[in-house]
């Protein structure tokens, strides 16, 4: 198989799937897909690990397939981790600038970064990113890029993200147990990010939501960069749970039933519209009407949204998202779900489907694999950036010898 590091791949590991993308990064910058691997996520529950040998199973199954696919041996991965324990704070850090010149350096940076980050949390946390909203120098405020610019002191605000420790250790066992080594763990709504959302919406302010089916999360990004972020326990699982009592058949018939016929809004299916529904425990099916499995459905889809609702404005950023809702994750799939939104928020929604990418876009061009893709776009920025800094240094130290031999 081939081997090389233009090679990225994406695990995304969720409630219901386990989604894994490869991609090529071309010589031009663009990103190619040329593997894709799914299964049925066994092992995992709400984002942790239940069963280490089923979540191992899962994740070889989706490895397997997206290697056969694109002919590339995976040896290491962005992993994405997501549910109700994730935690999220906005902080500020500050430091003066070290350099004579009062210049700023990369050192700098990485200074008031890691001072940002120097919050009380709880023992059994671990802070997995520190995300620089704005940077000011003295007081000039919304520097996005302060490397090389002038001043006596550097300030960040930030956006932390993290999770309990044994979260972590445990999703990064599964994946070494499989012989691959975890490249860096992304928060789902980060990677997402990346896949779905444009420069304009996160400059002029945006609510991106997953839709899960374990959870549900929340991240308002404004002036380029995320702000806010919150995960709550409703997914799709609870819609298909609801179809289940309420129509008195099995979990798998109702999410057969959900996926087939499901629709969130009553305004949008036909009283007189009937549909047959499987009981597969009693081996017989039933006729209801498409209205009676909306009537179900549509109390749920506004629940969710506005538990979401609530959560922004008690953040007081509702005036933030002039850009409006971004669906994404299974559920988001859902007909009728981005109205529900629209009316909850009161802003436009629309579904959020992955862009920036070639190859196999027929198959990952679904919010289903946004995770996935965005795991992929985020590796790709990071190893953009690291190969600039690598080249940055390089030459620097090039010039530094000059330097020396003309001393």
């Amino acid at each position: 198989m081939a081997k090389g590091d233009n090679y990225i791949v994406g695990i995304d590991i969720g409630t219901s799937k386990i989604g894994v993308i490869v991609a090529k990064l071309l010589e031009n910058g663009e990103i190619e897909i040329v593997g894709v691997g799914k299964s049925e996520a066994k092992g995992m529950r709400r984002g942790s690990v239940s069963n280490l040998k089923e979540a191992e199973a899962s994740i070889k199954n989706s490895c397997l397939e997206a290697e056969s696919m694109s002919g590339y041996s995976i040896e290491k991965a962005y992993v994405s981790v997501g549910g109700t324990h994730i935690n999220s704070i906005n902080s500020r850090g500050v430091v003066a600038i070290s350099a004579k010149d009062k210049i700023v350096t990369h050192q700098d940076v990485a200074r008031v970064l890691q001072n940002s980050s120097s919050i009380t949390i709880s023992g059994d946390q671990k802070i997995f990113h520190t995300i620089p909203q704005e940077y000011i120098i003295d007081d000039q405020d919304g520097i996005s890029d302060p490397i090389g610019m002038h001043g006596q002191r550097l300030e960040a605000n930030v956006h932390i993200i993290m999770a309990p420790v044994t979260t972590l250790q445990n999703v990064g066992t599964v994946i070494h147990n499989c012989g691959i080594e975890v490249e860096d763990f992304v928060f789902n709504l980060i990677a997402d990010s990346y896949a779905v959302l444009t420069p304009e919406e996160m400059e002029l302010g945006v609510a991106l939501i997953n839709i899960g089916h374990g959870t549900t999360g929340i991240s308002v990004f404004e002036k380029g960069a995320i702000c806010h972020s919150h995960i709550i326990p409703i997914g799709g699982e609870l819609f298909t749970n609801d179809l289940s009592v309420l129509l008195k058949i099995g979990v798998m018939d109702a999410e057969i039933a959900k996926k087939k016929y499901g629709c969130a809004l009553t305004n949008m299916v036909s009283e007189d519209e009937m549909v047959e529904i499987t009981n597969s425990s009693q081996k017989k099916s039933s006729v209801v009407s498409k209205m009676k499995i909306a009537e179900i459905l549509e109390p749920r889809a506004v629940e969710l949204f506005q538990l979401l609702y609530e959560n922004i404005r008690d953040a007081r950023l509702l005036k933030t998202i002039n850009s409006g809702i971004v669906l994404t994750g299974g559920g988001s799939l859902l007909p009728g779900i981005s109205e529900i939104a629209e009316k909850v928020f009161d802003h436009h929604a629309r579904s959020g489907e992955p862009m920036g990418i070639s190859g196999l876009t027929t198959i990952v061009g679904t919010p289903l694999f946004s995770t996935a893709v965005g795991l992929v776009q985020y590796g790709a920025k990071m190893s953009t950036k690291g190969n600039a800094r690598s080249k940055k240094g390089t030459i620097s130290k090039l010039f530094s010898k000059i330097f020396e031999i003309f001393e």
